[in-house]
């Protein structure tokens, strides 16, 4: 029986001709210190068996038998010298001798002892970081940081000291966070791994996004005074104001007047009035420092703009007014402004008489349109047309500022108009261009259509982010089209009628291989795929086949994606001509074949000889050489045949010169 934390190691040793087998329960050699470990020897058949530790036997009173085929050994309280080579020796009663052997390895540790596990630094500074770890046999030590091994090389940011501290070279913020200490038992898998948290510390600093502000005194007016602080830890915001030489301290600001964010880095002043002139100091302090910084607030009276109107729906063709008066002073100028497009609405005398704006204002006049004219501070649109639509903008322009309110004017939208396209297949209709919108945005098109020869319109609404499509229409039959916009108005105008007439659904357009970007680089062929027409159908694949031009070759095939935009073959023979059909295919069938012939040169020759030899010769040149070098070899021959055996062609010329008398052929008879 084992008590608490003890561990069973199982040997299994078999009978005669059999392989030993050994199994461990768990599978781990190596315990610590303390630990009760029992090995189990299991034999495959009757024997005796004994237990060794080292090549020396163990003590009688560590082993028990507990059967003629079992053993077990019992390690108590296991301590260093305990590790060690175990050998279970089995000595079986038909004179067989097997053993089988396992390595326990017993350690202490590790530990970390008095090992601080957080430390704060200041940025800039040099961070020391200690680890003190304790055991045995020997442990090696090894720092991580985001479970990476910090380097032990000198001159690094991190890095790790002989006596295990890990330095960090002029701290950085990033430098925060966890850090993990490892003690490993020396070529053991046995570790402890210890985490050490790093705060890294900020001085405050304060940074004003403006040092003065205007604002304009009004009940309706709020300031915002923002004040961006940085540091670690997290610094605390207080202001201090002094309005007229006297100084409100952060207890004595008045919480209804003034608010402020969760952290207190932003100042609201409610209700601005004339009295909130002063300066604001923002100060920012945590345990480290602390900073401040000082901003300036300009208060002026506000200025007032007031319109009779703040919308108008007007119809097209119809006239409309809107007064609009300012106040402040000094006293300010009345602008009109068209916020489409910038510019200032002018009187109607000014129309024909434009001068510079001031500068004040700095907004250019508008008098390109008849419609819309200023009269004593009155907007006037005469004869509304959906391109007056939209925001304008009564302002009060002042020395201290400006001020302003919006009125927005609508109408309905412009119809629309199509493009001159007569023929469509199942497909979108397209816009010439977006039409004006009347001043609030188009939110859908109104599509109308009737085939030729009906009196009733079918339509649907399609909102404005859609394709303008419609579906389920004849083949091969006429059609009229209208097309109204629609906006927070209502439904604009129609387009003028539209005759189109709608196409099959078919096969693909044949594509298209462009020359213009062919290329030929060694025994590579590469050229551009153009996609055309689908035919009212996805295209499913190109089908492509290419072969050797010449009597016999075979073609090869291969499918290219739908999205394939080039074609590349590629290990092709050199000095071969060579032919390529591509189609386009869809579920309605293929496209006619693109074709495209095009030449691989001769392989270049690489040795330097080579390279000579075929830079001054031609190939002509060349078969000229071998029929002279043959000529020659023939002639030899043919003398050398005529002038030992009486034969060949020169033999038979001089028997027609000369008849059978050949002048020296005595001679040579004689002899």
């Amino acid at each position: 029986h084992l008590g608490e934390g003890e561990v069973i190691f199982t040997p299994f040793c078999q009978g005669y001709k059999v392989d030993a087998k050994m199994a461990l329960i768990p599978t781990t050699q190596d315990f610590p210190v303390g630990q009760n470990i029992l090995l189990f020897c299991k034999a495959g058949g009757e024997g005796d068996i004994t237990w060794r530790k080292n090549g020396m036997d163990v003590d009688d009173d560590k082993v028990t038998k507990i059967d003629e085929t079992s053993s077990k050994l019992i390690i108590e309280n296991a301590a260093l010298e305990d590790s060690g080579t175990y050998t279970c020796h089995c000595d079986f009663e038909n004179g067989h001798v097997d053993s089988i052997e396992t390595e326990l390895h017993i350690y202490m540790g590790p530990w970390f002892g008095q090992t601080k596990t957080y430390h704060e630094f200041l940025e800039g500074t040099e961070g020391r970081v200690p680890c003190l770890v304790t055991g045995q046999p020997e442990v090696d030590v090894l720092w991580l940081r985001d479970q990476k091994p910090v380097s032990s090389e000198v001159g690094g940011h991190l890095r790790q000291l002989p006596d295990n501290t890990l330095i960090i070279q002029k701290v950085k913020r990033e430098d925060a966070g966890m850090y993990s200490c490892q003690g490993k038992i020396k070529d053991r898998p046995v570790f402890n791994t210890l985490n050490v948290s790093v705060v890294v510390n900020v001085p405050p600093t304060v940074y004003l996004k403006e040092e003065e502000k205007k604002v304009l005194a009004s009940p309706e007016t709020n300031v915002s005074l923002l004040c961006l602080v940085d540091g670690i830890p997290k610094p605390n915001i207080t202001w201090n104001v002094e309005l007229d030489a006297k100084t409100l301290r952060p207890t004595t600001i008045d919480s209804s007047h003034h608010q402020f964010n969760s952290d207190r880095s932003q100042l609201i002043i409610k209700s601005v009035t004339k009295s909130d002139y002063g300066e604001y100091t923002c100060t920012a302090i945590n345990k480290i420092a602390e900073s401040s910084a000082t901003m300036k607030l300009h208060v002026f009276e506000a200025l007032g703009v007031f319109v009779s109107a703040e919308q108008q729906i007007v119809s097209v063709g119809e006239r409309v007014s809107v007064s609009c008066n300012v106040s402040g002073h000094p006293e300010p100028e009345l602008h009109w402004i068209n916020k489409h497009n910038g510019r200032r609405v002018v009187g109607r005398q000014s129309q024909n008489n434009i001068t510079n704006p001031s500068p004040v204002h700095q907004v250019t006049q508008d008098a390109t349109s008849g419609h819309a004219y200023v009269s004593e501070g009155v907007l006037v649109i005469e004869d509304m047309v959906p391109s007056d639509g939209g925001l304008y903008s009564c302002m009060a322009v002042g020395a201290i500022g400006n001020a302003s309110r919006d009125v927005a004017i609508y109408s309905k939208a412009q119809p629309p108009s199509l493009s001159k396209e007569k023929y469509f297949q199942m497909k979108q209709l397209t816009l010439k261009t977006m039409p004006l919108d009347g001043g609030t945005a188009i939110t859908s098109f109104v599509l109308q259509w009737k085939q030729d020869g009906d009196n009733h319109w079918e339509g649907i609404s399609i909102p404005v982010s859609d394709p303008l499509v419609i579906t389920n229409l004849k083949q091969y039959t006429s059609y009229t089209v209208r097309l109204a916009a629609s906006n927070a108005v209502g439904v604009g105008h129609f387009s003028e009628n539209k005759p189109v007439r709608t196409m099959g659904i078919r096969e693909p357009d044949v594509p298209i291989l462009s020359p213009i970007g062919m290329k030929v680089e060694g025994n590579t062929f590469y050229i551009p795929l153009q996609h055309v027409e689908q035919g009212a159908s996805p295209l499913q694949h190109f089908t492509l086949r290419y072969r050797e031009d010449k009597d016999g070759a075979e073609w090869k095939e291969m499918e290219l994606s739908p999205s394939a935009d080039s074609i590349s073959l590629q290990d092709l023979s050199f000095g071969s001509d060579y032919e390529v059909e591509v189609k386009a295919v869809n579920f309605n069938g293929s496209s006619i074949p693109a074709t495209f012939n095009f030449t691989i040169g001769q392989q270049p020759c690489k040795r330097p000889r080579c390279i000579k030899v075929s830079s001054s010769m031609t190939k002509g040149t060349v078969v000229g050489i071998v029929i002279v070098i043959f000529l020659v070899v023939f002639l030899i021959v043919d003398a050398t045949c005529c002038y030992k055996n009486h034969c060949g062609m020169l033999m038979s010329i001089a028997v027609k010169l000369f008849g059978q008398n050949v002048p020296g052929m005595k001679a040579i008879d004689e002899e």
